[in-house]
């Protein structure tokens, strides 16, 4: 039988507010075990919770920019479950009536453009934190996260695959700091994840039973989890068994999902209004107010880039992957004029990129800056250097070989590295190369295209590669074929 995986996500971002979502205590990450815990965040009686109007703005921001319902009216509710880390016995979050409904994310899998539907986005306040490791016999509790704001992002089970999950993830993540509502931090659980994951035989509708696994903080480990998620829940239908639906936590050292307790349905939680929260009411004039500072939207973006300067859309898709590297291509192309802008796009989509990845840092930390990119590009377009020798002024640059702007002017001068376009320069090399290489001249003249690639090879290595490529190749096909 062949299965089809059904997947669904449900994400947490962190606001970055500078203070919790219903009290005054400090959001800031780092802080000595429960010295930013507040007497509203630890539930003592009497306190009352006052909710922040910047996470409200920011969970505007959000369904504005996937285009979903935001709620002139919202309704904050108890959450009733009994843990060590929740100091109040439940979680201030919303259920009926939440801030945002509906939205959309587009995501990119193999070249193939998908819609991912969104359920809803609702505010909540986050739990505190355990800690096991710091005491032999006993676990201690943080309570510094509790009431940290935090924006619950739901999917559709719109998803197919572990792949498809990820780039999912990745958007949504590249998103909300696009949108400057949460720093993104995996590391220090500002963005994670909960994968809701089933598999129903291929051809059917029915959503076979779901299980979720908490808490993943890394793309990596979301990948790995479904993976293995999918293939046990296969294995146990195809052995004869049933799966259960229930919560699993991911464990990355032993590559597999284990069983943490039985899955609660939303009855179980028995939400009802709180009672110490007024509804939260949204005027159209606040929502205008809130639309009217959005940035440029990636997806706008995108479309500006391709018909401005002519890049693919895949291009445009690398480029628009975090708003730094945005800005970067868009302080390097401005104003460009004929391919420089594409060509700037391919550089950074291509060359600095893989050198971004392999030191594991941001562009924003770039050892090539986007002036110094330009100008490189420039020399490529006006044919001062070939776009092979600009990988070597490229690496110079990375190298710290030359510093300011004109950096790349000042290495290609100091290697004496200017492309060499003087016809008649380049006509008798090319005579010398003919008259050296009879048999690759009748290979060729035979059919053989690879023996003409051979021939443009000679060429370039007499000119120690300064040669321009074009040039080598019209020169050679006009005296080989003449």
């Amino acid at each position: 039988m062949k299965w089809e995986t059904v997947i669904g996500l449900e994400t947490h971002a962190q606001l970055n507010t500078r203070s919790k979502i219903f009290s005054g205590a400090s959001t800031a990450f780092g802080a000595s075990p429960n010295t930013q815990a507040s007497a509203v965040d630890i539930a003592l009686p009497g306190v009352l919770p006052v909710l922040n109007r910047a996470a409200v703005e920011k969970a505007i921001r959000f369904g504005l920019s996937v285009g979903a319902t935001v709620n002139h009216r919202s309704i904050f509710a108890r959450k009733n479950y009994f843990y060590p880390d929740l100091p109040k016995g439940y979680q201030i979050s919303q259920f009926e009536v939440p801030v945002v409904a509906g939205g959309t994310v587009t995501i990119v899998v193999d070249g193939t453009e998908k819609t991912v539907r969104l359920t809803r986005a609702h505010l909540e306040e986050d739990a505190g934190k355990s800690l096991h490791e710091e005491f032999p016999d006993a676990t201690g509790i943080d309570l510094n996260r509790a009431g940290t704001p935090l924006l619950e992002i739901v999917s559709e089970p719109d998803l197919r695959s572990s792949a498809e999950a990820v780039a999912y993830a990745k958007a949504l993540h590249g998103l909300v700091r696009w949108i400057d509502i949460c720093d993104g931090n995996m590391q220090e659980g500002s963005f994670r994840c909960d994968a809701n994951v089933s598999v129903r035989p291929v051809g059917t509708d029915t959503l076979g039973t779901r299980c979720e696994i908490k808490n993943l903080n890394s793309f990596r480990f979301l990948e790995r989890a479904i993976d293995y998620e999918v293939r046990r829940q296969i294995e146990l239908i195809e052995d004869g068994g049933r799966v259960v639906q229930e919560t699993r936590l991911y464990d990355p050292g032993r590559d597999e999902t284990r069983s943490m307790r039985s899955k609660e349905d939303a009855h179980d939680y028995r939400y009802f209004p709180d009672p110490d929260l007024l509804p939260l009411e949204i005027t159209p004039q606040w929502l205008e107010s809130v639309r009217a500072v959005l940035p440029e939207l990636p997806e706008a973006m995108r479309e500006r880039f391709v018909a401005q300067h002519g890049v693919t859309a895949y291009d445009a898709a690398v480029l628009t992957g975090s708003r730094e590297l945005a800005d970067y291509f868009e302080a390097a192309a401005r104003d460009a004029r004929g391919p420089v802008g594409k060509l700037c796009a391919n550089w950074i989509a291509g060359a600095l990129s893989a050198r971004l990845n392999e030191a594991g840092i941001d562009v924003g930390e770039s050892r090539v800056t986007a002036a110094q990119l330009r100008r490189l590009v420039e020399r490529i377009a006006d044919s001062t250097v070939s776009g092979k020798i600009a990988k070597d002024v490229f690496e110079a640059m990375w190298n710290g070989e030359a510093t300011g702007d004109d950096a790349a002017d000042t290495i290609i001068a100091a290697r004496g590295l200017v492309q060499i376009s003087d016809s008649g320069a380049l006509e008798k090399v090319a005579d010398e190369v003919i008259a050296a290489n009879a048999q690759q001249v009748a290979d060729y003249r035979g059919g053989k295209e690879k023996a003409f690639n051979s021939l443009v090879g000679q060429v370039m290595k007499a000119t120690r590669g300064k040669a321009n490529p074009q040039q080598v190749t019209e020169i050679l096909k006009r005296k080989l074929t003449g």
